[in-house]
């Protein structure tokens, strides 16, 4: 056995020998071979080369760089200041992302996002403008956590007195008027003390000019600056929107992180998007793209092939702050709109409203048990306002204006928003099956806002004295208890204290609701208003499989924000 070993450990070496020698005798030959095709070298003529040349410049013609050309000299930068402000406390808002800052030492620039331990925006509630849905949850996770605004927002020093410097930021803005007005974000300018457009034909290092605000809308984040000029500037041309289709290559110009005069491009991928819930998104219903948006790029035009600006660059949906694809723009046929209300003598935009608000999109569970197709539910209508004074009522189904038919929530609001305060209108609803008629008088819906927002600040809270919850039939799976003393005077119902998950009361969404009210448990067939456990329990237990069924559910801390209704098919 060990001989056998030494053999083999004598073989493996033999071999290792052999290898190392072969690989050294292929490197000397192949040195060998080197130096003999260099020694070639000054064996070989040349004589019938021809130098190369570089040609003169000529200018290879494409759509996005014609348009760059054209458009350029029309897309300014608009540099604003925020002054310390003394004693100034700081609120704490939404996680945003801040704005673009020049770089305070070279290779040094500001983080994108403000600090870790600001929360999201709160989910939207339901809107007065004509009237707005019912808002999504909000807070912490999901889509608001990742759409940040270029400069909206409060985030740390922006309101320029936690440390006593100024506060510079960078955006963007295009001239419509050769008179010297421009486009812009509203958050590109908001809480700014001195407003400065830089003008394409400006030299470098030059700050700009002074710029005054003719007026905003918060509503749709368009204002409108404008600038003293001696000559007519160049100016953008405005497309329509309308036209516009997914997959249209787009161009957007700005200035990202302080780079001026950038061009990217993209495609449209998304028309009507709608990303803001309730009534912070009303009137939001934005262009999707892909073409390369960053903070700077805000307020910039985005233009298709015809160079036509069919969008204004306002948001963008993004993990890291910065671009990931997917960009957001307010159509032209918006900001048109809005810049002719702006440029008025009022110099801001007046929206119709009719008092109510409405849950956006009900389940198709919740149509069948109400009877309706198509229209708008009403889940809240405001004390004092036209639909409460012509009678309306929570769960009115809204089927046409003027006899027009009404598809969706989006309708109810482009129609009513645009409609001058005192006017009137001609309402047809459903209730209880039956087709009715009122007429309205619109109102202004800044002031219903106001109003409404004034009632919410005077609401109580009542979160005491609960008593121990009865649990409901297993095919629902909710835990309810009867009302705790002090609840709101004219308040009826069974108190939702937990829903049991895989539910039906689960994959329906009263989960989210969890502290919440059903006051009627509802069937195509018939109405069931809940007053306490009991009857909660005897309406559940007479309820099928296969049945439809609508809870109608309020919150009882807040009674005038309206009702919601959520509804499914019984497994």
């Amino acid at each position: 056995m060990k001989s056998l070993l030494g053999r083999f450990r004598y073989n493996r070496l033999a071999s290792t020998f052999t290898i190392l020698a072969t690989l050294s005798a292929c490197i000397l030959f192949g040195s060998f071979l080197a130096h003999q095709v260099r020694g070639q070298e000054a064996q070989v003529s040349s004589s019938d080369a021809s130098p190369l040349k570089v040609p003169a410049p000529r200018e290879l013609s494409t759509d996005f760089s014609r348009i760059a050309k054209e458009v350029g000299p029309a897309v300014v930068n608009i540099n604003t200041e925020i002054l310390p402000k003394q004693q100034q406390n700081r609120r704490r808002g939404p996680h945003y992302m801040q704005p673009w800052s020049a770089p305070q030492q070279p290779q040094q620039q500001q983080p994108p996002d403000g600090d870790d331990d600001d929360q999201g925006p709160q989910g939207g509630q339901g809107g007065q403008g004509g009237q707005g849905g019912q808002g999504g949850q909000g807070g912490q996770g999901g889509l608001q956590d990742f759409f940040n605004r270029f400069f909206g927002g409060q985030n740390p020093g922006m309101d320029g007195g936690d440390d006593g410097q100024e506060r510079e930021s960078l955006g963007s803005g295009f001239i419509v008027d050769p008179r010297g007005y421009i486009i812009t974000n509203n958050h590109v300018v908001d809480k700014a003390d001195r407003i400065f457009v830089k003008l394409a034909s400006d030299p470098e290092g030059n700050q700009g000019r002074s710029a005054k605000i003719v007026g905003v809308d918060k509503a749709t984040d368009i204002a409108v600056l404008k600038i003293l000029t001696d000559a007519p500037l160049p100016t953008v041309k405005m497309g329509n929107s309308d036209g516009v289709q997914v997959g249209d290559w787009v161009i957007a110009i700005g200035e990202p992180f302080g780079l001026a005069k950038t061009v990217t491009a993209g495609i449209i991928s998304s028309k009507n998007r709608t990303v803001e819930p309730g009534t912070s998104g009303e009137f939001q219903h934005f262009l999707q793209t892909d073409a390369a948006i960053n903070p700077g790029n805000s307020g910039g035009p985005l233009l298709d092939m015809a160079g036509e600006v069919i969008g204004m660059n306002t948001a963008i949906y993004t993990q890291s702050a910065g671009n990931e694809g997917i960009g957001f723009a307010m159509p032209s046929v918006a900001i048109v709109d809005v810049y002719n209300s702006l440029i008025g003598p009022d110099h801001k935009v007046i929206r119709g409203s009719i008092g109510i608000s409405f849950a956006p999109n009900p389940s198709s569970a919740v149509a069948r048990v109400y009877g309706f197709k198509s229209g708008v539910m009403i889940s809240a209508v405001t004390p004092g306002q036209p639909a409460a004074k012509a009678g309306l009522k929570s769960g009115d189904v809204i089927t046409t204006i003027d006899g027009k038919n009404v598809k969706d929530g989006d309708d109810l609001v482009a129609n009513i928003s645009v409609r001058k305060p005192g006017s009137t209108v001609d309402i047809g609803y459903l209730r209880n099956s039956q087709t009715l008629h009122a007429t309205l008088s619109i109102a202004d819906r800044d002031k219903m806002m106001a109003a409404i927002n004034a009632a919410s600040t005077d609401e109580g809270d009542d979160n005491q004295n609960r008593t121990p919850g009865n649990i409901s039939p297993a095919k629902l799976g909710i835990t309810v208890q009867d009302l705790p003393q002090g609840a709101p005077a004219g308040l009826h119902g069974v108190l939702i204290e937990s829903v049991k998950p895989g539910s039906f009361a689960d994959d329906i969404g009263a989960g989210n609701f969890q502290g919440g009210v059903i006051i009627s448990v509802d069937t195509p067939t018939k109405r069931n208003p809940i007053h306490n456990v009991q009857d909660f329990q005897a309406v559940v237990a007479g309820l099928h499989s296969g049945e439809d069924v609508a809870l109608e559910i309020v919150d009882p801390q807040h009674p005038n924000n309206g009702n919601n209704y959520l509804g499914g098919t019984l497994p």
